[in-house]
């Protein structure tokens, strides 16, 4: 039964250095993004704060405006019950009913006072929530019209990037299926411990990509012979000569359409 071919350290390489193209390509695209994202997050949650407030104030104007209704309701009964009174006193039949009448309307009087106090309050009540709902909503529609235009400027952003982007993740995934889990576990590591995202780098002019740091001859020839994974002693990144970089980025260019 025939062995299992090893993958070399010179294909191991290269899926890397793939993945790190693809990966690399994403990063661009979500920076072209930038903080939009959130952005229009926050509008949404601060928008939905200020819909709450809306909500809240309105409940309570109409609660006053229930208010109102209830006091003038009183007002009519009181008033009923004053005519009614007023035609009890032509028939009165001595002091004590007629002293009693007299309170009743007395008594009535004062609900009325009474009622009509409460009306002015609830007035004024409603009014200075109107101004406070006048603010709300005047915020309402600016951030509302912030918001459209922020989610205008993600839309055309995620419009011109998002079939780049979904075959990028795809590429990325099948990438990473060919990869030994260390050193994707690696790669990974590298990239969330530096800046840039790059975990792997080429070797330009004798000094790893993006550092000032010179490579020394004899290790620069044994990143060139790929025979073994040779990390940069400074910044920890995994380091392929400059040749091997080329080819790929033409590979990576022709897959994506770049």
């Amino acid at each position: 039964m025939a062995k299992k071919t090893e993958a070399t350290v010179e294909s191991k390489l290269r899926a890397l250095y793939d993945l790190q193209l693809i990966d690399s390509r994403i990063d661009e695209i979500v920076n072209l993004r930038g903080e939009l994202p959130l952005e229009v997050e926050d509008l949404e949650n601060e928008i939905a704060g200020l819909n709450t407030r809306s909500e809240k104030i309105n409940a309570e104007i109409q609660e006053s405006e229930q208010g109102i209704s209830e006091q003038k309701q009183i007002i009519e009964n009181a008033k009923e019950l004053l005519k009614k009174y007023e035609e009890k006193l032509k028939n009165v039949r001595n002091n004590r009913e007629y002293n009693s009448i007299v309170k009743e309307q007395e008594y009535q009087d004062l609900e009325s006072q009474l009622a009509e106090k409460k009306i002015k309050e609830f007035k004024a009540r409603i009014e200075q929530k109107q101004e406070g709902l006048q603010v709300v909503n005047e915020k309402l529609e600016e951030r509302n019209a912030h918001l459209k235009s922020k989610k205008g400027e993600l839309d055309a952003i995620l419009k011109e990037t998002h079939k780049e982007e979904d075959l990028l993740q795809k590429k990325s995934a099948e990438f990473e299926k060919v990869i030994e889990e260390r050193l994707i576990n690696a790669y990974k590591r590298i990239r969330a411990s530096v800046k840039n995202g790059l975990a792997i780098v080429a070797v330009e002019r004798g000094a790893s990509g993006g550092s000032y740091f010179s490579i020394p001859p004899q290790v620069q020839l044994e990143i060139a012979s790929r025979k073994k994974i040779i990390m940069d002693e400074h910044s920890g990144r995994i380091l392929v000569d400059a040749e091997l970089a080329k080819e790929e980025q033409d590979k990576i260019k022709k897959i994506i359409g770049a």
